[in-house]
């Protein structure tokens, strides 16, 4: 596809802007304006929403979100060199698209933006896990944001999902999905991406709960899974019982064998030793 709004084709931007994709700067650009839209309708309807997208280059997701009817996206780009064409768009759609020069880990955007607020990104792939992270434990629940619409390697993003006795189940998945509903909604092939990447790219929307599915303290039930997770193939009795003593015990009260290893226990279960962790 080459238009969406009667700008030009990705690749004349990129040739015009002497964008070349970086490596230090994990960017490999999406140029079909086809899939870029259908990224951006994965986030549902955004004619109500303002809408965070980090690591936008070229622009192209920013076109697709904006011609889904995005009410207002904040675009956050470290690369200056993608400000000459990311302002183009931004004459294009006036008064809908803000772009800050920015480096997304050393900023809170979330404060130039008016709920509700939905965060779509083709997050850069050096950074997707820590933004991802970060967006998952804000100081309180709910979070500013209602629905995460995000592009990571297929393989970080069967991490988001997985379930309990897979290899991919890890500290990820309990965080993703104490809070929130996790879904992959599309996969890419490295053949859609300039330069292609060596890896395929899956997308994951991740739609907020209320509250957490269960009770627990977050920074308990993190440490409980950090090192639980760290020697995966411990079984728990020997992984954690650095972090109180009786584990044993206290793994036995929640109704978890201590001889059960990390990748083993759901998220029900650890939530539960998190809280009797708290209460001993």
């Amino acid at each position: 596809m080459s238009a969406i709004d009667g700008l030009p084709p990705l690749r004349e931007v990129i040739a015009t802007h002497g964008l070349v994709a970086k490596k230090s700067l994990g960017q490999n650009f999406l140029l079909d304006l086809n899939l870029t839209a259908k990224i951006a309708r994965q986030a549902g309807d955004l004619s109500a929403c303002d809408v965070l997208e980090v690591g936008p280059g070229p622009g192209g997701l920013t076109r697709g979100l904006l011609a889904e009817g995005a009410r207002r996206v904040l675009a956050v780009e470290k690369d200056a060199r993608a400000m000459s064409a990311l302002a183009e768009i931004s004459e294009a759609y006036p008064g809908r698209l803000e772009v800050l020069n920015a480096d997304a880990l050393e900023i809170d955007p979330l404060a130039h933006l008016t709920p509700p607020i939905r965060i779509v990104a083709n997050l850069p792939y050096n950074v997707g896990t820590e933004l991802l992270t970060r967006w998952l434990t804000p100081p309180t629940w709910p979070p500013a944001w209602s629905s995460l619409t995000l592009m990571f390697q297929k393989e970080v993003a069967e991490r988001i999902v997985a379930k309990p006795k897979s290899k991919a189940y890890g500290r990820l998945a309990i965080l993703s999905q104490w809070r929130t509903d996790a879904r992959i909604v599309m996969e890419l092939p490295p053949e859609a991406f300039t330069p292609p990447p060596k890896i395929r790219s899956a997308v994951v929307h991740l739609t907020a709960l209320p509250e957490p599915r269960y009770p627990a303290n977050a920074a308990t039930l993190q440490r409980v899974t950090a090192t639980a997770f760290q020697q995966r193939r411990k079984m728990l009795r020997a992984s954690l019982k650095g972090l109180a003593p009786g584990i044993e015990a206290l793994l036995e009260s929640v109704d978890i064998k201590p001889t059960a290893r990390a990748e083993e226990i759901d998220l029900e279960h650890f939530c539960a030793l998190a809280r009797a962790l708290d209460a001993a």
